[in-house]
């Protein structure tokens, strides 16, 4: 956009240049000389020219008038590019998320990274993004035009701190490369030592490779469909009442992790009954995680939460924002 302009203002400075030299014009009368002969608006002279002010400003006449419909044609065609929406849509979105804080980052925007997307969005948690697929992005901001993302390969550590990783929570890697998800993984724990990072894995022999590289999860879609698939057949109650706490469909019904720091200090290292009944919601308790990471499912009331423990409950959605309420008193 500043071509035309620049190319202008090089006409103007050669014009009141070439005024000052040829015709010894002081600095105003070159340039409202120039500034005349420019637009061609015909005003009277500041005083008569020579012949070499006169070849002078022909040449002047020729040059200005070829610039300025370059530059206006330049102008109307950056407009009709729509470069100019460009330009507010790029930075609406860099506004957008250099506002976010806790975010999760979404490398990779094929089915794995649209479903992460779908989930992130049914629970309320914002995301950002990073895709080099143009014709991927087109279609999707089409689908949601309030999208954030960026247009480029998530590999690149600039793009990882445009999408605000130093303040992100998580990231998502979801590329189909296992050697583009090692990278990833490598770039945003260097970049953020205390994200937490999923990635996914197509071989199983990428897994520990991902997990020394700093990936907190590694997941495998395919291993997974394949088990989720096999288990319909032998257990399909279960399984169907689990993807209906976890599915959309069951939209009311949520489950949360509270850690011990979590809660209130007046019910700290009691026993789970205690703590469950404190300002009753009506969530129940599934399970908990000790320090040492391992979980016991449905475990007893007398249960003590001490320092470094995990307490998972169930709810419907207003159980587990009234718990939230509670435990952030």
């Amino acid at each position: 956009m500043l071509q035309p302009f620049l190319l202008l203002l090089a006409v103007a400075t050669v014009g009141v240049t070439g005024y000052m030299l040829v015709e010894n014009f002081r600095f105003v009368e070159a340039l409202y000389m120039t500034v005349i002969t420019i637009t061609t608006a015909g005003f009277t002279e500041v005083r008569p020219l020579t012949d070499n002010g006169r070849i002078f400003t022909i040449c002047m006449l020729v040059l200005s008038w070829i610039s300025l419909a370059w530059a206006i044609t330049r102008i109307i065609q950056y407009i009709i590019n729509g470069e100019i929406n460009k330009y507010f849509k790029a930075r609406r979105i860099m506004t957008g998320i250099d506002q976010l804080d806790k975010h999760v980052i979404i490398c990779g925007f094929g089915r794995n990274g649209q479903q992460a997307a779908q989930t992130l969005r049914y629970h309320n948690k914002s995301y950002v993004v990073i895709e080099n697929r143009p014709e991927v992005l087109e279609k999707v901001i089409r689908e949601q035009p309030g999208l954030l993302y960026l247009e480029g390969n998530a590999t690149d550590d600039d793009i990882l701190r445009k999408a605000g990783i130093q303040r992100a929570h998580a990231l998502i890697s979801s590329l189909p490369a296992d050697a583009d998800n090692v990278f990833i993984v490598l770039s945003a724990r260097s970049l953020n030592s205390s994200i937490r990072i999923i990635s996914r894995a197509s071989e199983s022999s990428a897994a520990p490779k991902l997990k020394k590289a700093g990936a907190d999860h590694v997941i495998m879609p395919d291993r997974i469909g394949g088990t989720h698939m096999a288990t319909l057949v032998s257990k399909p109650d279960v399984i169907e009442f689990i993807d209906f706490l976890s599915g959309e469909e069951g939209e009311a019904i949520h489950m949360e992790s509270v850690d011990y720091l979590q809660i209130p200090e007046q019910i700290r290292d009691h026993s789970l009954k205690e703590i469950m009944e404190w300002k009753k919601t009506g969530v129940n308790c599934i399970g908990v995680r000790n320090k040492e990471g391992k979980f016991l499912i449905n475990p007893p009331e007398d249960t003590f939460i001490r320092l470094g423990m995990k307490v998972f409950v169930l709810g419907t959605r207003a159980q587990i924002e009234a718990m939230k309420g509670n435990i952030g008193k």
